[in-house]
C-alpha cells in the first residue's frame, strides 16, 4: 500500500497446539521481545481445538506483571469455556457487527480493510467455536459520584487494564496461541455483567478471544515512523 512499509519475506511457522506445560515454557522463554511485538497481530480464525486451562492461567500470570496506576493492581479476568455464554456474547457481537460492520463498508473500500473485515466476518460467524475468551476487566469506576473530574480520568483509568491485554496478547503470540483484542460482545455493559456474574464495582472491558492459531503471525504492513513522530509540537518532523 502506498505510503506503508511493506511487511518484509517470511513468516514465522505456525506451532501445533499443545497441552505439555514445559513446552509451553520453553515457547515463553525462546521468543524474544522484539520478535513477538513485531510479528503480533489480531489473529481472528483460530481452530477448535481446546486450549488446556492451564495454559490461559500461565498467560494471565504474565498479564499480571504489566503495570497498573498507583500500583493498584485493581484488574480481573473471566475465562468463559461455557457454551451458553459464548452464544450469548456471540448474539451481542453479532448484532452490533450488523451496525459496525455496515459501517466499515461504507467508510473505506481499500483491499486491506477488506480482508479485515473478512476476518472478523469469520470471527463473528465462529464466536461459539472458539475454545476461550478472556474478558479483561477493571475494579473501580473511571468517576466517582458527584465529583467533577477531567476527561483525562477515563483514560487514566482505562490504562490500568490495557497493558496487562498487551502482555496477554503478547504471551499468546509465544505460545501459539491466536488471539485479538475485541469490545463489540461487551455492547451492553449490563448484558455482560449479567452473564458474567459481574458485581457493579468491576466494569467489562474488553474480551480476548484464544484459540490455536490457523491463522499466520507475521510482520504487518505500517505506515513509516516520520509519518506519525513529531517534535515539541505536532505537525514539527523529528529529524
Amino acid at each position: 500500500m502506498a505510503g506503508m512499509t511493506e511487511p518484509s519475506a517470511g513468516a514465522p511457522p505456525v506451532l501445533p497446539p499443545t497441552d505439555d506445560l514445559d513446552e509451553v515454557e520453553r515457547r515463553l522463554a525462546s521468543t524474544s521481545l522484539l520478535e513477538a511485538m513485531t510479528t503480533q497481530r489480531a489473529v481472528r480464525r483460530v481452530l477448535p481445538d481446546p486450549v488446556d486451562e492451564r495454559i490461559v492461567r500461565r498467560l494471565v500470570e504474565v498479564a499480571l506483571e504489566a503495570p497498573t496506576g498507583s500500583n493498584g493492581q485493581n484488574w480481573e479476568f473471566v475465562v468463559v469455556t461455557e457454551q451458553a455464554t459464548k452464544e450469548a456474547l456471540g448474539r451481542q457481537y453479532a448484532r452490533a457487527w450488523k451496525v459496525y460492520g455496515g459501517l466499515g463498508r461504507r467508510m473505506r473500500t481499500d483491499e486491506q480493510t477488506r480482508r479485515i473485515l473478512r476476518s472478523v466476518e469469520w470471527q463473528v460467524e465462529h464466536f461459539t467455536e472458539i475454545p476461550v475468551l478472556v474478558v479483561c476487566c477493571l475494579r473501580g469506576g473511571a468517576n466517582l459520584p458527584f465529583l467533577p473530574v477531567p476527561s483525562i480520568a477515563a483514560s487514566s483509568h482505562y490504562g490500568s487494564v490495557y497493558p496487562s491485554v498487551q502482555n496477554l496478547l503478547l504471551a499468546a503470540r509465544a505460545v501459539g496461541l491466536g488471539g485479538s483484542l475485541i469490545t463489540l460482545p461487551l455492547w451492553s455493559a449490563t448484558v455482560a455483567r449479567r452473564l458474567l456474574g459481574l458485581p457493579f464495582t468491576v466494569e467489562p472491558c474488553c474480551v480476548v478471544p484464544l484459540g490455536w492459531a490457523k491463522g499466520r503471525y507475521g510482520p504487518k504492513a505500517r505506515k513509516p515512523v516520520d509519518e506519525v513522530l513529531h517534535r515539541g509540537r505536532y505537525g514539527e518532523t523529528l529529524t
